[in-house]
């Protein structure tokens, strides 16, 4: 009970350190579209590459704030009230990892594959990450229940405000 007690708030550090990397690929990412060109342009001046740059701050942020929430969350209930907020980020944030660092070593071309750069290592991170969590699916399932429950919830409440009858 005590090691399933202190699995939640490791996975938020886990999580915490994962968007510190994803910070740090971002960096890197920028850092190449600046230096490098093709075609007598920047990378960044790419729409692809400007566009993956955007796209991977968004989702950064994005995490940064359901990890947040989730602490957040521990820190009140214990992390049995931030069960579905551990899932999601248990299932969110190591995929993201990997989708960035790949998008990382796409702007660096063959040298993102090499031991010259972290990204190499960075993908492999997010990629053990996703194992030691538990199979995606798993998260989704357990997502998903907590999800329909709430919304069943949500259903009977609304239901008793407007008069609805109930559905069975």
């Amino acid at each position: 009970m005590m090691a399933q007690a202190r699995l939640g708030p490791g996975r938020i550090h886990h999580c915490m350190r994962s968007i510190g990397l994803m910070e740090l690929t971002l960096e890197l990412m920028c850092a190449r579209a600046q230096e490098r060109k093709t075609f007598g342009k920047f990378l960044h001046e790419h729409g692809s590459v400007s566009e993956e740059i955007a796209r991977s701050r968004m989702e950064i942020e994005q995490a940064r704030l359901l990890v947040l929430k989730s602490a957040y969350l521990v820190d009140l209930h214990g992390a049995a009230g931030a069960r579905k907020e551990i899932s999601m980020i248990k299932a969110i944030v190591p995929a993201l990892q990997c989708k960035i660092a790949d998008r990382a070593m796409q702007v660096f071309g063959a040298m993102g594959i090499s031991p010259d750069t972290p990204l190499p290592g960075i993908f492999t991170g997010g990629r053990a990450l996703r194992y030691a969590n538990g199979p995606d699916e798993v998260h989704l399932r357990r997502i998903a229940r907590m999800e329909i429950k709430e919304s069943g919830e949500r259903l009977a409440d609304i239901a008793r405000f407007m008069s609805i009858p109930e559905r069975s």
